[in-house]
């Protein structure tokens, strides 16, 4: 049997500003945000829970941690890729996006995979 190496699995990462369900005087700054999660390697993968830090622009910091991703906790075949788009609050125009997921295999080994940071930003904000 082949093994994964937390290195067959590539997280890819976009993100974009929702004006239209933004405020700005409420604070209120959505971003949707899009993963895509590639299995390179030989072997299926379970992606069992999520852990995100979520920073806004005054530097505070949110951890979430759950179960999967958007409802689910996908199976990722060889060869195969999951992709989901969900979204973040931020009370500031600008902030990032990092963590890891949790994943196991059909033998039981449990392992993480970094979720690379990712900028969430009002292009009006950027100078």
């Amino acid at each position: 049997m082949r093994m994964l190496a937390a290195s067959s699995i590539e997280v890819t990462t976009s993100s974009e500003f929702v004006a239209d369900s933004s405020n700005a005087l409420a604070q209120r700054y959505v971003f949707a945000y899009t993963i895509t999660i590639s299995n390179n390697g030989g072997v299926a993968a379970t992606l069992l829970n999520r852990s995100w830090i979520v920073k806004d622009g005054l530097h505070n910091e949110q951890h979430v941690e759950g179960a999967g991703v958007v409802g689910k906790q996908p199976r990722i075949e060889p060869g195969t890729a999951f992709t989901y788009t969900s979204n973040a609050l931020l009370p500031t125009s600008i902030g990032s996006m990092e963590g890891s997921y949790e994943f196991q295999l059909d033998s039981g080994a449990i392992f993480r995979v970094p979720i690379p940071r990712f900028s969430l930003h009002d292009p009006a904000a950027i100078h």
